[in-house]
């Protein structure tokens, strides 16, 4: 999913998970890459981290060139670590994965979960943070060391509207830290999100993204297990949601596992999705999956009665 101005939350790992970036010498390399292929893509880079085995980037692409500067980005590093230690051979674990982020509060923390991953990773404590060099909150920190590729307004932004001055980038620690007993206290679980699935933001964006992109999201090779389950079931509630919007609250009322409108519903579903019995059961309350697969059957087969057949009828009638 490439268009001018998308942004993205970029991960790679090291092949088998091995230390792609071991040594300091290897990390500074890798940001070096960075800088230049930022410089040749255009790229606009919020936030980045790189670890032992793996990095982040939040990054912003004013072209719509992501698939080509990530090219250039991984094959130019593994190429100067290969040569640099004799080696030959894959250094990641595969192309890497892309998240379309929306701008904004989704961005802000995207930036936000790269800038504590040396303190996920028990590498420093958030208040030694600044210490850790290799990654954007050191230069978020220390403005004359910032690239100019490198833009903080976001991360700063979206941390209670915090401006760039000493003051800001002194509350900014103090924000990261507050996020840091959040999740301990298990009240960002949201938070631990910002790594997995296809796109973070409101259910309007992904939507937008979802009919732009259709074609593309619906290739199994496009996407992991994860992301394809994700996509998958908001397709699914989409279909759920417009066919809901056809029968009237009076019609819906019973809410009753046997209700008959549950039935045509679930009937209308299996005829033209591939929702599984267990997803429609806990979408309808319909009791367990057998029993999705029972009334959608004799629905089907006009054996719930008059009333059944006439709510399929106005299910079926905008198609």
């Amino acid at each position: 999913m490439e268009y001018e101005g998308a942004c993205y939350h970029v991960i790679n790992r090291g092949n088998y998970r091995t230390w792609a970036f071991e040594t300091e010498g290897a990390k500074e390399a890798f940001e070096q890459c960075l800088a230049e292929c930022a410089a040749r893509a255009g790229w606009v880079v919020h936030g980045w981290v790189v670890m032992g085995n793996h990095f982040h980037l939040a990054v912003e692409t004013p072209q719509g060139n992501l698939g080509a500067g990530m090219q250039w980005l991984q094959t130019t590093y593994a190429a100067r670590f290969n040569r640099d230690r004799g080696e030959h051979g894959h250094l990641f674990g595969g192309r890497y994965k892309a998240i379309v982020v929306e701008r904004g509060e989704s961005l802000g923390r995207v930036c936000h979960y790269i800038d504590l991953n040396p303190v996920r990773a028990g590498v420093v404590e958030v208040d030694q943070l600044e210490s850790y060099r290799f990654g954007s909150f050191a230069r978020l920190m220390r403005p004359r060391e910032r690239p100019v590729w490198l833009d903080v307004s976001v991360a700063l932004q979206e941390a209670g509207g915090l401006r760039d001055t000493p003051k800001g980038r002194g509350a900014y620690r103090h924000y990261l830290g507050w996020i840091v007993e959040e999740v301990k206290a298990g009240r960002e679980k949201e938070y631990l999100e910002l790594s997995k699935g296809w796109a973070i933001g409101a259910e309007e964006f992904k939507e937008q993204l979802r009919i732009r992109f259709s074609k593309q999201l619906g290739s199994e090779r496009a996407m992991d297990p994860a992301a394809r389950k994700e996509w998958r079931e908001q397709q699914w509630q989409s279909q759920l949601h417009a066919l809901l919007k056809r029968l009237s609250p009076e019609e819906r009322s019973d809410t009753r596992s046997s209700a008959a409108w549950k039935a045509a519903v679930a009937w209308c579903m299996k005829s033209r999705t591939d929702a599984t019995n267990g997803w429609l059961e806990a979408a309808l309350s319909l009791g367990s999956p057998t029993y999705v697969s029972k009334q959608a059957g004799l629905a089907r087969d006009g054996r719930l009665g008059t009333t059944a057949v006439r709510l399929m009828s106005k299910l079926r009638s905008k198609d």
